[in-house]
C-alpha cells in the first residue's frame, strides 16, 4: 500500500513539474521576440546598423496579416474560383440510428429470452435476429437510394418568350454580347523610402524615455498617448500579467547611449521609421506586496539594444508601433 502511494506521489510530482515547465515556456514565448506592426514590412527583418549589427528578433505578436512572401505562417485560403468544401455530416445519421436500434433490440431480446448461456438455441436466435436486422437495413438503404436519385426530365425545357432566340434572317440583328467584369483587388501601397530629420531623431529619443518611464509607473494614460492602439494592447497585457503574478516592473533612469535609423519609408498616408537604440536603465522586478527585489539590481543599470518602429499619419505626431529585440 505504501509503495502504491509512493508511486502515485512520484507521478503527480512529475506531472506538476511538467506543468510548471510548460507555463514558463509559454510565458517566455509571450514576452520574447517582437510585437506590433511595421506596415508592409512587419515580417521583414530591419536593415542592420552600427548600433544593431545582428538580425533583430522577428515580430511574433501582430495584428497585421501575413502576406504569402512573409515568414509568418498564414492560414490557407481557398484558391480563386474554388468553392469551399462543405462540412461533412456526422457519421451514421438516421441510417446509423436504425442499424444501432435494430441490433440493440435484437441483442436485448435474446438476453431477456434465452441469454447467451442458454445453449445453441439462444445463439441461433441471436444470429436470426441479426440476419433479420441486416435484411431490413438493406431494404431501407435501397429505398432511400431510389428516392435520392433525381428524376430524369423527358426532354429539353420549353423556352419561354423571354428566352426564345430571335429568328436569324436577312437583316435580323444578333444580340450584343454581354460584357464580363473581373473584380480587381486593390494592391497595398508600395513603400517609398523617405528621409528622417534631426527633429525626428530627437522625438524618437524622447519617446523612448517617456514610454520607459510610463511603463515603470504603470501609467496607462501616458502609454496610450505615445503608442498605437495595437502596441498599447500588448503592453497592457504584459502589465496585467505582472499584476496577476504579484509582480511590479520598475524602470527608471533611462539614458540613450547609441542610436541610428535603420530604415524609413512611406505607405499611403503613413510614415514609418525603424530606429536601433542601445540604452541603459534601472530595470527591477519587485514583489508587489512586500517590495522585495525578485529580478535585477536596483543599484546597477542594465543595457538593452532594441529596434523601435514609429509611425505617423498625415504628418501627425510619431507613435510607437513595434518593438523588436536585437
Amino acid at each position: 500500500m505504501n509503495g502504491s502511494k509512493s508511486r502515485l506521489a512520484a507521478v503527480l510530482g512529475v506531472a506538476f513539474s511538467l506543468c510548471l515547465i510548460a507555463a514558463d515556456t509559454a510565458d517566455a514565448a509571450r514576452r520574447g521576440g517582437g510585437f506590433g506592426s511595421r506596415g508592409a514590412r512587419t515580417y521583414q527583418a530591419p536593415a542592420a546598423t552600427r548600433t544593431a549589427p545582428q538580425p533583430a528578433q522577428p515580430i511574433q505578436r501582430s495584428m497585421t496579416p501575413a502576406t504569402p512572401g512573409s515568414t509568418a505562417a498564414a492560414p490557407k485560403a481557398a484558391a480563386p474560383g474554388q468553392a469551399a468544401r462543405p462540412a461533412q455530416p456526422r457519421r451514421g445519421g438516421m441510417m446509423g440510428g436504425l442499424i444501432g436500434g435494430l441490433l440493440l433490440g435484437g441483442l436485448i431480446g435474446a438476453l431477456l429470452g434465452n441469454g447467451f448461456g442458454a445453449g445453441m438455441a439462444g445463439f441461433m436466435a441471436v444470429l436470426f435476429q441479426l440476419a433479420l436486422a441486416a435484411g431490413v437495413v438493406f431494404l431501407l438503404m435501397k429505398l432511400f437510394r431510389r428516392r435520392a436519385q433525381p428524376a430524369m426530365a423527358g426532354g429539353a425545357p420549353w423556352p419561354n418568350a423571354a428566352h426564345r432566340e430571335a429568328p436569324q434572317g436577312f437583316g435580323a440583328s444578333r444580340p450584343a454580347p454581354q460584357p464580363t467584369y473581373t473584380p480587381v483587388t486593390p494592391e497595398p501601397a508600395t513603400p517609398v523610402e523617405i528621409g528622417v530629420t534631426g527633429q525626428d531623431r530627437d522625438t524618437f529619443e524622447r519617446l523612448l524615455m517617456e514610454i520607459q518611464d510610463a511603463l515603470g509607473r504603470e501609467d496607462y494614460g501616458a502609454l496610450r498617448e505615445r503608442t498605437t492602439p495595437e502596441v498599447m494592447g500588448f503592453l497592457a497585457e504584459d502589465l496585467a500579467q505582472n499584476a496577476t503574478e504579484g509582480r511590479r516592473n520598475e524602470i527608471s533612469g533611462t539614458t540613450l547611449l547609441e542610436a541610428d535609423v535603420a530604415e524609413a519609408w512611406r505607405e499611403g498616408d503613413r510614415d514609418y521609421a525603424t530606429a536601433a537604440m542601445r540604452y541603459q536603465a534601472i530595470d527591477v522586478v519587485r514583489d508587489r506586496a512586500t517590495g522585495a527585489v525578485i529580478e535585477g539590481d536596483p543599484a546597477r543599470p542594465t543595457q538593452t539594444t532594441e529596434l523601435w518602429t514609429f509611425v505617423r499619419q498625415n504628418g501627425g505626431p510619431w507613435k510607437l508601433s513595434a518593438i523588436q529585440e536585437a
